[in-house]
């Protein structure tokens, strides 16, 4: 989770999230010089699962890539700051992901009361998977995606000149990987007009930035094709290779 002055909704997630984990399960949190309560509300909860760091990139990507580079676990589930999951979320993503390496779940569109706005992601957008499906409209939501670790090989580090994390993973995981999507909403996905990232909105980028963001991240893909190839053979990770 990427936290920046996140006090309003911030305590209600982490609720949500601490009642799906393990004992050995880890919420690693970056907080990027919130000026507001968030620190106290994250140190509230006095849970050694709970594992802050304090930075100052004034970039919300750079701060999730961050949190990305410190996760220990197996499985990765991203968060934003100010959303709810629901209680069988982290249960059916870790059945899902037996047979997948990266899991998108649908959700539900509230507003700031939680009142639905929209009831599914998924038919709103038009959501489905697909390499070239995706480049031209992204249907992931880093929010609702959880992955195997085996994803950072090829994730990280993250491109210098991408719109968004999650584009950029589900890029890669379309490459490389086998995807899923749940059709069930496992998210309440909060939409209040002050949110850090604007996926589910009108774009705020024109058509030209669109198709620089999509031609760099293809121009990243190939150059590092030759990077990854020799890492699988000297490691032995052919079978992530399609």
């Amino acid at each position: 989770m990427a936290t920046f002055n996140g006090e309003k909704y911030l305590k209600e997630q982490i609720k949500s999230i601490i009642a799906q984990l393990d004992i050995n399960d880890e919420i690693i949190i970056s907080d990027d010089g919130s000026t507001d309560s968030t620190i106290e509300i994250i140190n509230s909860f006095n849970d050694f699962r709970i594992k802050l760091y304090q930075n100052s990139f004034k970039n919300l990507i750079s701060n999730f890539e961050f949190t990305l580079n410190n996760a220990s676990g197996d499985y990765i589930f991203l968060s934003d700051q100010d959303d709810i999951w629901l209680p069988n979320k982290v249960e059916l993503c870790m059945k899902s992901l037996i047979s997948a390496d990266l899991v998108m779940t649908n959700c539900k569109l509230v507003d700031s009361n939680l009142e639905i706005i929209h009831h599914s992601f998924f038919k709103l957008k038009k959501s489905k998977k697909g390499l070239i499906n995706n480049l031209i409209k992204n249907s992931y939501l880093g929010c609702c995606m959880a992955f195997k670790k085996e994803l950072l090989i090829k994730v990280l580090p993250f491109p210098k000149k991408i719109p968004m994390h999650d584009l950029w993973i589900s890029f890669v995981a379309e490459c490389f990987f086998k995807t899923k999507f749940i059709e069930e909403p496992l998210v309440l996905y909060r939409r209040h007009g002050s949110n850090l990232s604007v996926t589910g909105e009108k774009s705020p980028f024109s058509l030209f930035q669109k198709i620089s963001f999509r031609f760099n991240i293809i121009r990243y893909y190939f150059s590092s094709i030759v990077s990854f190839r020799s890492f699988s053979r000297k490691f032995g990770f052919n079978k992530f290779k399609k």
